[in-house]
């Protein structure tokens, strides 16, 4: 989804991070225009960074764990408590784009802690843009404000300042795009090419 994002809608940025937002929480990384996986291809385990003072706990076995506090299933969970019907991520959407107070509330308080935790990470990596996807990102007056809120409160001064903070414009079809994108790459890169021709000549 990252790659998918930044091929089609920013392709002239070199560091951007893609934030997914549903029954989990994840990222992708792009550094100097490429997607950055890490050494063993775990990079961007946003789901499992602590939340401070949160002891809430998470299927990974620890506790704290912001896709345990902050997740769409989390946020369902804690409404099925409150006696509110929401199963899923999506129906939490619904519920807070319908305006009820109750999903309203549950979800701004999820995006300022998954604000706080990214702006220990702008700090860090200082990418130009984070892009928000997922079923919860098209709650921009509530998802989107929270997280603005959480990151330019806590985050460098210098790392935010040409940091733009967006909903994703392709939506679902981000991974589908960024897949494509990462075929073209492999099959057109130097040791795809030579297999492509060897099929060719082959048929």
């Amino acid at each position: 989804m990252a790659l998918g994002e930044h091929r089609a809608t920013y392709p002239d940025l070199k560091h951007m991070l893609f934030i997914k937002v549903v029954s989990g929480i994840g990222c992708g990384i792009i550094v100097s225009g490429q997607l950055h996986r890490g050494a063993d291809g775990a990079a961007g385990d946003l789901g499992h960074i602590r939340v401070p003072g949160c002891d809430t706990p998470c299927r990974c076995g620890n506790t704290g764990c912001l896709e345990a506090v902050a997740g769409g299933q989390a946020l369902a969970n804690q409404l099925a408590a409150k006696g509110v019907t929401a199963a899923t991520a999506r129906d939490v959407a619904r519920l807070a784009a319908e305006g009820d107070t109750q999903a309203r509330q549950a979800v701004r308080a999820a995006a300022q802690h998954i604000g706080e935790v990214l702006a220990a990470i702008v700090s860090f990596a200082n990418p130009s843009a984070i892009v928000v996807g997922g079923s919860l990102a098209q709650l921009d007056d509530v998802l989107l404000s929270g997280i603005r809120s959480g990151i330019y409160g806590r985050a460098l001064p210098l790392a935010q300042r040409s940091l733009r903070i967006k909903t994703s414009t392709l939506n679902e079809r981000a991974g589908t795009v960024g897949a494509i994108a990462l075929a073209q790459e492999h099959v057109l890169s130097e040791k795809g090419l030579p297999n492509l021709f060897r099929i060719r000549r082959s048929e």
